[in-house]
This record gives C-alpha cells, structure tokens and sequence, in this order.
C-alpha cells in the first residue's frame, strides 16, 4: 500500500470535500478518487459517502481514521530515526499572517542556513485553528497569540515577542497636540481588529475597561490591512503593536494607552515529544540571540 493514499484519505476526512482535498493535496480528483478506491479495495469497505458536493466518512471509515493518524504520527518517527540530520522530510509549521513579517523570516533562514535539505510547508491562519492543528497533529508547530486558557501538558510553549496594546490613528488628528486617548475612541469611527482572534478580543477588554463605546465602521482580521485604513483617515483602532517601525506610514501615529497593561504575547507552540523538538529549540535560540 501506496502511504500516500493513507494521507489522501484523513485530508479527504479533515476537508469533508473531495475537491477541497485534492486541492490542497495538489493532486487532480480524478487521481484522488482513485486513491481512495484503492483503499476501499484494500480494506473491503466503503470509507465515504456522497452528499451533493460534499463527502460523509463511514462507520468503517471513521474506525481507520484513528488508527491511520497514529500511522502518520509512527511514520514521521521513523523517518526522523533513520534521517542523516535528526529531522523527517516534510517540516510543516503554522503561523498567524502578522508573525510572516516580524517573527517566522528569522525562523526560516536558520532553518534554510543550517537545514538546506530540510523543506518545510506554512501553514497560514489565525490563531485558534492554528492551535488545534498543532494539538491534532496536523502541524509540527505554530507562531500563534497565546492561547488565553492553560496549555496541555504534552506541548511546549516559548514565548518569542511582546506586542502591547496601541492606538492607531490619523497623523493629521494629533500631531502638535495633547492627545485624549479615551475621547479619540469615543468620538472617532471605529476600525475593530477582529474580536473573534485571541489578538482582537484586547480591544473588547481595553473598551469594556474603560467604559467606552465607540461607533464602530469596519471589523477585519488584518492589522496591516486596518493600518491602510487608519492611515486614509477612515477611523481609529486598537491592535497589538505587531509592526516593525518602517512599516508604518507617515499618515498614522501610533499612540501607547494610559494604564494599559494589555498585550498580545507571540510565541511558538509545539508537542514536547515531537521528532522536531530539538530543531524548535534551536530556531528560538538563533531568533533570540539575534535581539
């Protein structure tokens, strides 16, 4: 048996889509299709069902599906105990986007510099997917926010950089001026940093803090994205401060809190037995040492 086809088959049972699966697996349907009738042949049952453009995993499916993560899990081990470097092929690490331009750069040229035939795969997102992908083992770590609840005892957590809470706002509003943080938030449009992310739910607390409620005019996920808006004049925000210093335009001030406390902590998170623990240790050290 083909272990590609094992892999197929939990991405097919994660996406729930044939297309979806085949897509990401960057394989055409019709070759996944067959992969998974291969299977099917092999174990002599059904392993999904059709429901229009999606797939429902069997009873007999959902039997293997355990046992072929476990395989997947056994036989990256194995590939790391026989591996020239220590390390199996196929790294994959998870990374929320604002970490792309601060934080994973150092990451991925120790890697690149000291592991040149190591590849690894990003897997790009928002925090709490990241984390369950690491938990599930669908990724070898994640540069995620700190999860806001006590982290299992089988993963390792290292801190890597602290992002305080700021305030974003038009140049052209405070420049020469005493700035009234609270009265900023309370008469300008608000530009709110997704508060569904481990990153965004700050601001609720700063402005539930304060007793503020502002009038809010767009919410998005991209803190590079509201740093455009603010900068147009189109409102104000509050985001942790994840830019470097020449990333931000003239246009926008970026404004400490009074009495704030609040910050976003970016780290790494990985399982404490993985076969890539040692090379997580060494990738946090070299991005360390560099400050």
């Amino acid at each position: 048996m083909d272990t590609r086809f094992l892999d197929t088959f939990v991405m097919v049972a994660e996406c729930g889509s044939m297309a979806e699966a085949a897509r990401r697996s960057n394989v055409t349907p019709t070759a996944l299709a067959q992969r998974l009738r291969a299977l099917e042949r092999e174990f002599g049952v059904p392993l999904f069902t059709r429901s229009g453009r999606f797939v429902r995993i069997t009873e007999g499916g959902a039997r293997l599906l355990d046992r072929a993560r476990r395989f997947q899990r056994e036989l990256y081990e194995l590939k790391a105990a026989v591996s020239t470097e220590g390390f199996p092929g196929g790294l994959r690490i998870g990374t929320i986007r604002t970490a792309l331009t601060n934080v994973m750069p150092d990451l991925l040229k120790y890697v690149a510099e000291t592991y040149p035939r190591l590849d690894a795969m990003l897997e790009i997102g928002v925090s709490h997917e990241l984390y369950h992908q690491v938990t599930a083992g669908k990724v070898d770590a994640a540069l995620v926010v700190e999860p806001p609840f006590r982290l299992p005892k089988p993963f390792a957590w290292q801190t890597l950089r602290v992002e305080p809470l700021v305030l974003l706002a038009p140049a052209l509003r405070v420049r020469g001026r005493k700035v009234d943080v609270d009265r900023l938030l309370a008469t300008q449009p608000f530009i709110r940093y997704d508060r569904r992310t481990w990153g965004g739910s700050l601001a609720d607390q700063y402005l539930q803090q304060r007793g503020l409620r502002p009038q809010e005019r767009f919410e998005m996920d991209a803190p590079d994205g509201i740093l455009m808006l603010v900068g147009r004049g189109l409102g104000v925000s509050l985001v942790p401060n994840c830019f470097r210093p020449e990333a931000v335009p003239k246009n926008v001030a970026v404004l400490p809190l009074p009495r704030n406390k609040l910050e976003r902590r970016l780290g790494m998170l990985w399982p404490a037995q993985s076969p890539y623990a040692r090379l997580f240790r060494e990738m946090i050290a070299a991005a360390t040492a560099q400050k």
